[in-house]
């Protein structure tokens, strides 16, 4: 059997105020995997949203039918949360995910879930080569951030935040989304497959007509942050004593040398050395090189214990998720009548 025939689909959509836009987004989302082959559904996930999102998503979801599934977040715990909840409760074999804001063309959808399967790939990652953002306040910052995640994170992509992507479920499962690491997802998916199994194909891009941007420029800065966590998540997570334990070694080893170099000129050139700035310096980094070796096994100690425990998640549902696995998927030969629902 062909394995484009056989995958199921869900297809995760965080959404936060975006009234405006969800009627048009589920229509879009329906026509677009009208002809999609096997069973699908469509989970869209309200980040608190204090408009009218919640109301027109339960309308959207009595006009097309029970496939499409609306998670309520508690508050706004922020798009990365929200899409960790979509995954979370996701059922199919391949995981689409975009934003809600119809700059993303859901139109895109099947033909990379195509090229997925065909490929052989566990993510394929949308590039938005003709984006219609702001130039300044959307692109140029963007591109910076890509550069620099490409270059430490060693993951070589073009667009890492596009939120068009295509999963293989098994793998992005794998993984836990917390903060806003929602930008990361491929170094993350890398931490758990080949890179080489991560691809990138083309994408369409709309200008945004309904709403306004929850981004700006802060996003960079925030971006930064983050990329440090990453680089030390993905480097050291397993052994933080090593990152710590490096840095001590080195404060150490410039101490030993300093303290050696007074040690002489006390000892045997009989110079005095205890009003000299470079004793308090030596002083000073000993004890930050203790400092930082006690810390790396205190955090040994404490990613044991995350590993072995851990069963937190950075969101909180308003109703829990009921949905059984064989239960409210589009079925293929109804999807034209969901189409013309309502």
């Amino acid at each position: 059997m062909d394995e484009r025939t056989s995958v199921t689909l869900s297809v995760v959509i965080p959404v936060y105020m975006e009234q405006d836009n969800i009627p048009f987004l589920i229509e879009r989302v329906h026509f677009a995997l009208n002809d999609y082959p096997n069973l699908w559904e469509l989970i869209i996930v309200d980040d608190g949203s204090m408009d009218a999102t919640v109301r027109q998503l339960y309308a959207c979801r009595e006009r097309f039918g029970d496939h499409v599934r609306v998670l309520e977040l508690q508050r706004n715990f922020g798009q990365t949360a929200a899409m960790q909840a979509g995954i979370d409760a996701a059922r199919g074999e391949c995981i689409a995910t975009l934003d809600g804001d119809l700059q993303n063309d859901p139109m895109d959808i099947p033909r990379l879930v195509r090229q997925l399967l065909d490929k052989d790939l566990d993510m394929l990652q949308g590039w938005r080569q003709q984006r219609k953002d702001n130039w300044l306040i959307r692109k140029f910052p963007s591109r910076i951030a890509n550069r620099l995640i490409a270059r430490i994170t060693g993951v070589k992509l073009q667009d890492y935040g596009c939120s068009l992507k295509v999963y293989r479920a098994r793998i992005l499962k794998q993984i836990r989304l917390f903060g806003e690491m929602h930008r990361f997802i491929p170094v993350w998916v890398a931490s758990v497959t080949q890179p080489e199994r991560i691809g990138e194909a083309p994408v369409r891009h709309h200008a945004r007509v309904h709403g306004r941007s929850k981004y700006g420029l802060s996003r960079t800065f925030r971006v930064l942050i983050d990329l440090l966590s990453v680089f030390f998540f993905l480097k050291f997570r397993a052994r933080p004593g090593h990152f710590f334990g490096y840095v001590g070694l080195w404060l150490g080893g410039i101490a030993t040398v300093i303290m050696g170099y007074l040690a002489y000129a006390k000892f045997i050139s009989g110079e005095d050395i205890g009003s000299r700035p470079l004793f308090f310096v030596g002083i000073l980094l000993s004890l930050a090189a203790l400092q930082f070796c006690t810390t790396g096994l205190l955090a040994e100690m404490l990613s044991r214990v995350l590993f072995e425990t851990s069963q937190s998640k950075g969101y909180q549902l308003r109703t829990p998720i009921v949905t059984s696995a064989d239960q409210h998927w589009c079925q293929p030969e109804t999807a034209i009548l969901c189409n013309k629902a309502g």
